[in-house]
């Protein structure tokens, strides 16, 4: 028994202050129990670091380890207790687990690999044998340790953007570093005070080092960036600007439907994704199709019309050229008599220095857009969430490229 409780030492990693006192095997239950104590001596209180005299043991407490051939393993201990002149009676912090975990840590690193390799709470759940509970805990203590490692520098370019959250109108607010390609903060709402809650991560130093801040053309958003990063140039998203484009096709296209449908006119029936979807990615059939509608005498053919010219825009190398494309196109569009296109050519020409400055900094929020397939499936997965508390550490374990492991781990 001996050479069994100093083998299992070794494998923890204990020093010479903790001894494996007795190992318990149960066939029935297939469970390894391992019980440590602490050989005695001057211990240092967790408060202020102080070598200090024991008083006493706090009670036995159980974290669960790494299996041992299959069998759930279990560490038992009672921890002991300095008795420290400044701080009072502390329970000292021992080495194989954190403050208030009942994992060990190589336990905890364990499982948070399993749940990044799993992309879901469930199955990671199943395969590590723990109830939602637990494993929420340890992604809750893994985005809170790597929100205290995450270095901040060099935020050139940041996004900001929305995501729905629960259903009807209800949306968290993501703030984004561009360049490092991560969800920096997460928030619920998408108000001004929510956009002001997102800059407070950052300290007045790394604000001023914002160059520029991709958004869509959402009030609230551009007055926090004014607000907060004054010297930011806002850029308008150019995949907003597109989906503000696509909805005025719609709209004409199921204004012009209706009319066509009152006179047993049918050509518009099941096209609405040909005139959304980019040309290139049509199937071949479809191309087909859709050709054929583009060319007849429809207004939505000439919404359609010009919302790809536009796309034209963005193939410009400087502001002042980009410039001279848009009065040209906004002459063709006020022209074109379709309302809603007219709507948005007018919101564009309003907004349209800051859709400018993307010729000077060439960002966009496509990475937030990527994050959203990412965000949706982790709602799906979750069959969505009843607190933002829980949404918002989802979010950033899976997107924002913290250092989650723990940082002291036993061998």
């Amino acid at each position: 028994m001996s050479h069994l409780t100093e083998h299992y030492r070794l494998l923890l990693g204990l020093d010479t202050a903790w001894e494996v006192s007795e190992v318990s095997l149960s066939l029935e239950e297939k469970r390894v129990e391992i019980s440590l104590r602490h050989r005695g001596g001057r211990v240092t209180c967790p408060e202020c670091g102080t070598e200090c005299s024991i008083a006493d043991h706090a009670p036995e407490r159980t974290w669960r380890h790494l299996d041992t051939m299959q069998f759930e393993t279990r560490l038992l201990a009672r921890a002991p207790r300095a008795n420290c002149q400044t701080c009072g009676v502390k329970t000292i912090e021992v080495p194989w687990a954190g403050k208030h975990s009942r994992f060990t840590l190589l336990f905890e690193a364990f499982a948070i690999q399993v749940i990044q390799a799993c992309g879901n709470v469930k199955s990671a759940a199943a395969l590590i044998r723990l109830d939602w509970d637990s494993v929420h805990r340890i992604m809750e203590r893994a985005v809170e340790r790597g929100l205290e490692r995450r270095e901040l520098e060099s935020l050139d370019y940041l996004g900001i953007d929305e995501k729905s959250f629960r259903r009807g109108h209800s949306y968290v607010t993501l703030l984004v570093d561009l360049t490092g390609s991560r969800v920096l903060e997460v928030v619920e709402e998408r108000t001004e005070e929510a956009a002001d809650e997102l800059w407070r991560v950052l300290s007045e130093a790394q604000k001023e080092q914002v160059e520029a801040v991709a958004t869509d053309m959402w009030p609230a958003f551009v007055n926090s960036i004014g607000t907060n990063a004054e010297q930011a140039e806002v850029v308008h998203d150019r995949f907003h600007v597109s989906k503000h484009l696509n909805e005025a096709v719609d709209q004409v296209r199921r204004q012009e439907h209706k009319a066509l449908r009152k006179a047993g006119d049918q050509r518009l029936t099941g096209s609405k994704q040909l005139w959304l979807f980019n040309p290139e990615n049509l199937s071949e059939d479809r191309w087909i199709e859709f050709e054929a509608l583009k060319d007849q005498e429809l207004k939505t053919s000439r919404a359609w019309a010009i919302k790809e010219q536009f796309r034209w825009l963005w193939e410009y190398r400087y502001a002042g050229n980009a410039r001279k494309f848009f009065a040209r196109w906004y002459g063709w569009a006020t022209r074109s008599r379709l309302k809603p296109i007219l709507q948005v050519a007018k919101m564009l020409k309003r907004h349209l220095e800051n859709i400018l400055s993307y010729f000077r900094h060439r960002i966009t929020n496509a990475m937030s857009e990527g994050f959203n397939s990412r965000i949706q499936s982790i709602k799906s997965q979750a069959r969505g969430f009843r607190a933002f508390e829980n949404f918002r550490t989802r979010i950033l374990f899976y997107c924002g490229k913290l250092d989650l492991l723990p940082e002291k781990v036993t061998h």
